[in-house]
């Protein structure tokens, strides 16, 4: 069996929805038609000129990278920098480049559970999860077609809460309306006022699939005229958001953690502030630059808060609280190419799946 390059864009789109990326961001296909048939994937941390060449070289049409090689507007194409390069080698070679960044950060089966599996971090949750993008849906169904309805929007994407799955709250009442001369009503006739029992159906469901769980309810529904409103709720997403924290099986000696954490991440240094002679077991990470987090990891009882970019005076920062670490963004990340060919070689196994071989790490160390 073949697969367009929309397949697998469509796969990837389900694991990280492109609607948890920041706003900054660049997280789509670069470039590339995803009408072509896809003849191999080649997984990435960045997508540069070597990286298209290595994907040629293994007759590869689609690298699919956690780095968005373009972020801002090209206002010209004419190879004066390495962005420019890249994009033109591969527009030349009909090379397809899918980016998959902080989407693939935000969801708790990313970039930073990955990190936290390396460290045999247990008990994992989000860090920071992200607020108003959920929705509440409430509609009104007869009795007898609940379930067919409800299975819709089940199916569509409704009703997951966590691990839990089909979640709903439900309470019966009665329905009244009147159906008008121009209507074609399930129940009752023109001009006659009816009184229905109706289940009022209340369900949880990701902002970007609301439009697809209405049309899936619309269709199911007997009703031609469906009774539903749809509103923002301020819950978090506990599965999506920034950074993961989680417990070390058996606290460690600080000292012991670093050499742990060094072996762990294949790490040739690192940097991290003064420590504080405890042992340390709860641990907070982030993947690419995160001090961000680090406020929310203080406050969460963190020993430990691993990420990169770290900046002189944001060390200071760390205040005692805790053991600030900076792995290096490439050391951070890196294994995120592993994670990509897993998901990738688990849903297509027919298609040759590679992984870079190419160093992209823009710093060296002595």
């Amino acid at each position: 069996m073949g697969y367009k390059i929309s397949d697998i864009i469509s796969y990837l789109s389900k694991v990280a929805p492109p609607a948890y990326q920041e706003s900054y961001d660049n997280a789509t296909l670069i470039t590339g038609n995803p009408s072509w048939d896809c003849s191999g994937i080649l997984c990435s941390l960045d997508c540069i000129e070597s990286v298209v060449d290595e994907a040629i070289s293994l007759g590869a049409n689609l690298i699919v990278a956690h780095h968005p090689i373009v972020f801002k507007g090209l206002k010209s194409l004419t190879g004066k920098n390495y962005v420019e390069r890249t994009i033109l080698k591969a527009i030349k070679s009909d090379i397809a480049i899918y980016a998959i960044h902080t989407n693939l950060d935000h969801v708790a089966h990313g970039v930073n559970k990955r990190i936290s599996d390396r460290l045999g971090l247990q008990a994992t949750t989000i860090l920071q999860p992200k607020k108003n993008i959920l929705n509440k849906l409430v509609f009104f169904v007869p009795k007898p077609e609940k379930q067919i309805t409800l299975d819709a929007i089940y199916r569509a994407g409704a009703g997951q809460i966590g691990e839990y799955t089909d979640c709903s709250f439900q309470t019966e009442g009665i329905g009244t309306f009147t159906p008008l001369k121009n209507t074609d009503p399930y129940i009752g006739s023109h001009g006659k006022a009816e009184s229905v029992e109706e289940i009022r159906v209340e369900v949880v469901l990701p902002s970007h699939l609301s439009n697809k769980i209405i049309q899936a309810m619309k269709k199911a529904h007997p009703y031609e005229e469906v009774a539903y409103y749809l509103q923002t709720i301020e819950n978090e997403n506990q599965e999506v958001g920034a950074g993961m924290i989680g417990h070390l099986s058996i606290p460690m000696d600080e000292e012991d953690f670093l050499d742990y954490l060094k072996e762990k991440m294949n790490l040739t240094m690192l940097k991290h502030t003064a420590l504080r002679g405890k042992k340390v077991g709860k641990i907070a990470v982030c993947g690419g630059a995160g001090i961000f987090l680090l406020g929310t990891a203080k406050a969460r009882g963190a020993d430990v808060f691993i990420t990169s970019d770290i900046k002189y005076h944001e060390f200071f920062d760390a205040e005692g609280q805790l053991v600030l670490c900076d792995i290096g963004h490439y050391e951070s990340e890196i294994f995120t190419k592993e994670l990509l060919g897993e998901l990738l070689s688990q849903n297509f196994p027919n298609i040759a799946l590679y992984l870079t071989k190419v160093v992209t790490n823009p710093t060296s160390y002595r």
